[in-house]
């Protein structure tokens, strides 16, 4: 099996490698080890450094050493029924040790040569030590644990560690030379060692500096897979479907630029650039826009589908809640009014036929909008009788222009004339499945893709997760938006009476606040307030204000009573879960008391915080939280240090750690081992770089066909994953 890739090593079993039986197969393979590559690619998280043979006269007390000696005498006690000792008196010629283990198992013969690896201490005067890792040097075979720097592989499927590094070492014994995939130039350029090295050094280097080139290799490896799954599909999209190229100059485009009643920000400017860019050409536009909460993503999606059409096409908006979908729909119909876009009302109940509604189009350009969701259905052109039916009917005739709303828009009932732009809002709340519908609502052709996200994604997650993808970034927020103020609240009573102060004020002065709770009701197994609890006290503590509740039991039209209510301004204090984490706008609320604070990851705090101070109003964010671990304490003093939504994130994924980044993505394709998407930054965009490389010159992998084996296996990217988007 010498040269064989590890593509090849991935299809023989663990089972095969010496010192593994069926049982011990059978944890492994349920622990995610199958594969003698499965096998190679378990690296060690620490090692010991038991290198260096110290003499037993001048070994150093307390510290982790390693001696050599003979075997001067050999005693077995047994201290009772379950507890046997054994002692050993090693000499190397200079001193003596006494060695002590509570291990019957043991088997020690006087006379042999002996390494010992472990602290040593004094004992009633003499040298000793407690249970020492034991290697025979004259038994003819290599140390695995004395005399050289020892591998510590994290623990799995209950193997002992000596069992984990004898089976590691075996696989790699049988294996080398693992053959490389990469081209000797790629590796001088990029400073890599070879794969045969890389894998014998990451288990048994002879030198701790061998390490960190080992580890930097096979997480190239790991991400250059991923970025060569990422290029081939991203190249797929572009070449191997029919797109549409738009009229980026158009009326609709210049009257709603023209009378916007501010200046966009330069990050807008930039985005709509790209976008348009994307727009005129021939393939199909698959870009992610990212923009912190405020920044103006919803502007720069309206630009883009007013893009589609003004040349005939269809835009299609989907969110993830009808609360957000209803709010994007009644936004973007402002927009169409306040650029004279908006088209004149005609009584649908008057003219039942479509052909006469239509017949005679209005003066000038119009957009005509429609919303549908599980629950409802409007258009902003017609009124008195309208259906959803009807809606969904015009729809399909070509007679609306841009359709909001929910995963309703991908239902088997709903089809569109002529779809040229989908726009995905918070993608992370959609699968793959969902946008793969949506875009096929265009029959001959693939439409364009915007997919927004408020989240803020640290740079190397995007590269990893959306690698796929365009990437335009708002970071610039409008002039005039003051930051939200954060603080700090314990939760007792004398702690509280400040925040009620708070929110009695500012609902004094005309403004609103929010009261967020992680869950809806009470838990006897998690100590947290619930909504529904929290209403009611609040409204003991409240009594002169007006409370409401939202949360995600209630039913659509619940939820969106309460919505009404609480934007048209009847309502003072509205108490709710994280369903308001996305997409309410509400700019009179000026205060949001998280409680329970230290419990939310950073990201979702941060959303939540952004959903206060949208109008221009001055605005605090109350943490109440009493954290007890340390990973709540360094979130709280994250929320306190900045706003910026980027470097929060960037400290969420250090707190969390990267867990099953690609799973966010795509199901099915196996995550990083051995990369680390923060400590290995540069490691990825040189992987991003040749990999884009390498498929722009060979984009079927014809010619590398060993690293479309490995991405294939290794990765889990089979070919299915690669065509979908």
């Amino acid at each position: 099996m010498a040269g064989r890739p590890l593509s090849y090593l991935a299809s023989i079993p663990a089972q095969a490698v010496k010192g593994i039986g069926p049982r011990t197969a059978k944890k492994l393979a349920e622990a995610g080890i199958a594969s003698v590559a499965d096998l190679l690619l378990h690296v060690p998280r620490r090692y010991l450094d038991r290198s260096q043979l110290f003499d037993l006269s001048s070994v150093p007390l307390g510290e982790e050493v390693t001696v050599g000696g003979t075997i001067v005498s050999v005693r077995t006690r047994r201290l009772s029924r379950q507890r046997t000792m054994i002692d050993a008196l090693v000499s190397d010629g200079t001193n003596v040790v006494t060695a002590v283990w509570f291990n019957p198992y043991l088997k020690l013969v006087e006379g042999s040569e002996v390494a010992l690896s472990g602290k040593a201490e004094r004992f009633r005067g003499r040298l000793q030590m407690t249970s020492p890792a034991v290697d025979r040097l004259d038994g003819g075979t290599e140390s695995l644990v004395t005399g050289r720097i020892v591998p510590i592989h994290p623990g799995i499927a209950g193997l002992s560690p000596h069992q984990l590094r004898v089976s590691i070492h075996n696989a790699l014994q049988r294996s080398q030379p693992v053959h490389d995939v990469l081209d000797p130039e790629m590796l001088r350029r990029l400073g890599l060692v070879d794969r045969a090295t890389a894998l014998a050094a990451i288990h048994f280097p002879a030198t701790l500096a061998e390490v960190a080139p080992a580890r930097k290799r096979l997480a190239f490896d790991e991400l250059f897979r991923l970025e060569v799954a990422l290029a081939v599909r991203k190249h797929r999209q572009i070449e191997a479907v029919t797109g549409v190229s738009h009229q980026i100059d158009g009326p609709l485009l210049a009257a709603f630029l023209d009378t916007l009643p501010y200046a966009l920000t330069t990050a807008q400017r930039r985005t709509i650039a790209e976008i348009q860019q994307d727009l005129a050409s021939p393939h199909p536009m698959h870009r992610l826009l990212q923009g912190e909460v405020g920044s103006g993503k919803t502007v720069v999606a309206f630009a883009a589908l007013l893009s589609g059409v003004q040349g005939g096409f269809q835009g299609a908006v989907m969110a993830p809640t009808e609360v957000l979908a209803e709010q994007h729909y009644l936004g973007m119909s402002a927009m169409i009014a306040d650029a004279g876009l908006a088209p004149p009302p005609i009584d649908a109940a008057a003219a039942p036929g479509q052909d006469e509604l239509f017949s005679a189009p209005p003066d000038g350009p119009v957009v005509r909008m429609a919303l549908v969701t599980s629950s409802s259905a409007a258009v902003n052109f017609a009124a008195g009788g309208t259906t959803r039916r009807r809606i969904v009917d015009w729809i399909a005739a070509g007679n609306v222009d841009i359709v909001v709303g929910t995963h309703a828009l991908i239902q088997e009932g709903l089809v569109f004339h002529r779809l040229g732009i989908a726009v995905v809002d918070e993608q992370h709340r959609f699968g793959v499945y969902q946008r793969v519908r949506l875009r096929e609502k265009a029959a001959t052709y693939d439409p364009d893709l915007l997919i927004m996200t408020a989240t803020p994604i640290p740079r190397t997650l995007a590269m990893t997760l959306y690698g796929d993808l365009d990437v335009s970034v708002l970071d610039e927020m409008p002039p005039g938006r003051i930051p939200v103020v954060t603080r700090l609240a314990g939760k007792r009573p004398a702690d509280l009476e400040p925040v009620y102060d708070l929110i009695r004020s500012e609902v004094a002065a005309g403004r609103q606040a929010f009261v967020v709770c992680p869950l809806v009701e009470e838990s006897d197994k998690l100590e947290a307030a619930s909504a529904t609890a929290e209403h009611e006290r609040l409204s003991a503590v409240l009594p002169e204000l007006r409370l409401g509740l939202l949360h995600g039991q209630l039913r659509p039209s619940e939820k969106d009573a309460v919505m009404h209510t609480f934007r048209r301004g009847e309502l003072d204090v509205l108490v709710a879960t994280t369903v308001i984490e996305v997409g309410i706008d509400i700019p009179n609320a000026t205060v949001m008391v998280i409680e329970d604070a230290d419990r939310f990851g950073l990201s979702q705090l941060h959303q939540l915080r952004g959903r206060v101070g949208r109008g221009g109003h001055p605005a605090t964010c109350v943490l109440v939280a009493e954290p007890t671990t340390e990973d709540g304490e360094t979130r709280m003093r994250a929320m306190l240090a900045t706003t910026d939504g980027f470097r929060l994130a960037e400290e969420d994924l250090r707190i969390r750690g990267q867990g099953t980044v690609l799973g966010a993505r795509q199901a099915g394709i196996k995550d990083l081992k051995i990369a680390d998407i923060l400590r290995d930054v540069d490691v990825l965009a040189a992987a991003r770089s040749e990999a884009f490389a390498l498929v722009a010159a060979d984009p079927g992998l014809a010619e590398h066909p060993d690293i479309g084996d490995e991405v294939r296996i290794l990765l889990g990217a089979d070919d299915e994953w690669l065509l979908r988007s």
